[in-house]
């Protein structure tokens, strides 16, 4: 534990800007005593790593569940003012640029689902390509590709495999509008024209979840959002823009470097490669990143449209008839353009999020319609084991940490020695013992992703909201699973 550490306000600590040479601005950590007890050394050399960067504003953050990562930590949040020589960074961002979360509700119950679970199960496994290297159903030529990542899940509109209604409960109506292809390399197009509509390895899952009622904390938001408890099915999957957001990110950061010493920008850490956000390098990496989680967005939606029609096929009804709606799509990993107060005027800031998610509160500009009086929904996504939670955005979360809060319950334990614990095969069977049922293609990578190589997910949330960064509303527990 660092010894300048001090409490600001109850879940909020602050690192002073004399700890370390260079830092412009303090680091501050959202975290319970006990999750900022188990945090690694690492996340606190990173977060004041940040505090050095350029254009900096107010602070460098963590989120709860805060750990190690590539430049920025996991769970790492930082404005830059582009007025005053603010930066972007790959680093801050992460590879897998818009690996996000999407969270559907049915009118299913656990009585419905439960004898055909294994059958439902295994029929998403196989429409829904998972592991490294997968190719999607959807068959594009590289040319159709850049239409995607130009117009993210307005392809999908126009293409069949969406709603209007899901493009209206997307994060950005699931586009980045300043995309431009002109600026992602061949290479980059090579490794994601064919990944449309897959879910990925690591961390990526696709689970079939129960509400049970005592596990609803408003029930006023609960039902606004579709969510009535009486053990209630839903489905909630993660995944991003796959080798195609790796590699846009890989591109940059080379690119980056190689620059850096032109325009005099001094870092600790070559993870942290970045450009001045106006610069034509800054602007050219704004444009690829937005391609890259335009191509996640469409992923994610065509996801979704499978997880439709496998739902049908099992139960002989219509998608509207099994009540399957989207509640919401937040993405994870981006930078983002954004008002905010500072100095008690508005200003507009490049907000970089990495394994952070956005928490607006109601009535705040940039929301959907659906959700000016509820807030914006939060999705936080567990271990396989321990189940997720809806959360909802607040006007703290705007005043305290640009708008952020938790994406996960962050890694406890790394890859490597959660496989050293546990066979993949052991688990699954542990799993399904305990009303789990679990497919995957990896059983090491499924011994990787253990409940227990993961923090406390109850703790994160509580934390979450004990700060006030995000607000409770429902729990739900996992039953079924895909991974890769």
């Amino acid at each position: 534990m660092i010894k300048d550490l001090k409490q600001l306000s109850p879940g909020l600590y602050e690192i002073p800007k004399t700890y370390k040479k260079g830092m412009l601005v303090p680091a501050r950590i959202f975290a319970s005593p006990e999750l900022l007890e188990k945090m690694d050394e690492g996340v606190f050399d990173q977060v004041t790593n940040i505090a050095t960067l350029p254009g900096i504003v107010e602070a460098a953050y963590c989120m709860p569940d805060g750990h190690w990562g590539y430049g920025f930590p996991i769970g790492g949040v930082a404005a830059f003012d582009p007025d005053n020589d603010g930066i972007i960074s790959p680093g801050g961002i992460g590879f897998d640029i818009n690996c996000g979360m999407r969270l559907i509700t049915t009118n299913l119950t656990e009585d419905d689902v439960k004898p055909r679970l294994h059958d439902l199960i295994d029929h998403l496994y196989a429409k829904i390509p998972v592991g490294a290297g997968q190719h999607g159903f959807v068959r594009l030529h590289q040319k159709e590709f850049k239409q995607v990542i130009k117009k993210g899940a307005r392809w999908c509109l126009e293409n069949g495999y969406a709603e209007q209604e899901d493009l209206e409960r997307t994060e950005n109506h699931g586009e980045f509008n300043w995309a431009n292809p002109e600026k992602v390399s061949d290479r980059a197009i090579k490794r994601g024209y064919n990944q449309i509509g897959t879910l990925g390895s690591g961390n990526h899952y696709l689970e079939i979840q129960v509400v049970r009622d005592e596990n609803i904390f408003d029930k006023k938001l609960a039902n606004a959002f579709g969510i009535f408890g009486q053990n209630q099915i839903v489905i909630m999957f993660h995944c991003g823009s796959r080798g195609f957001g790796h590699q846009v990110a890989t591109d940059y950061l080379q690119k980056f470097l190689k620059k850096m010493p032109q325009y005099g920008i001094p870092i600790l850490d070559k993870e942290l490669s970045c450009a001045p956000f106006n610069s034509q390098e800054g602007q050219d990496y704004f444009a690829a990143m937005a391609c890259a989680a335009n191509m996640a967005f469409a992923n994610r939606q065509v996801i979704f449209h499978q997880i439709k029609k496998c739902f049908s096929n099992i139960f002989g009804k219509t998608p509207q008839d099994l009540g399957i709606e989207q509640l919401y799509d937040v993405t994870h990993n981006t930078a983002k353009l954004e008002d905010h107060k500072v100095g008690g005027k508005i200003k507009k800031l490049l907000v970089h999020r990495k394994g952070s998610t956005r928490s607006f509160p109601p009535g705040h500009p940039d929301l959907e319609e659906d959700f000016q009086e509820t807030g914006q929904p939060v999705i936080i996504g567990g271990s396989m084991a321990t189940g997720s939670y809806l959360l909802v955005g607040t006007q703290e979360a705007m005043e305290k940490s640009w708008g952020s809060t938790a994406h996960g319950s962050g890694r406890a334990m790394s890859r490597h020695k959660a496989k050293k614990m546990v066979r993949g095969r052991d688990l699954q069977r542990e799993m399904e013992q305990q009303g789990i049922y679990v497919k995957t293609c990896s059983f090491s990578g499924l011994a990787e992703e253990a409940g227990f190589a993961y923090k406390n997910i109850t703790e994160v949330v509580e934390a979450c909201e004990l700060s006030g960064i995000s607000k409770k509303v429902v729990a739900f527990e996992p039953i079924g699973n895909i991974k890769g």
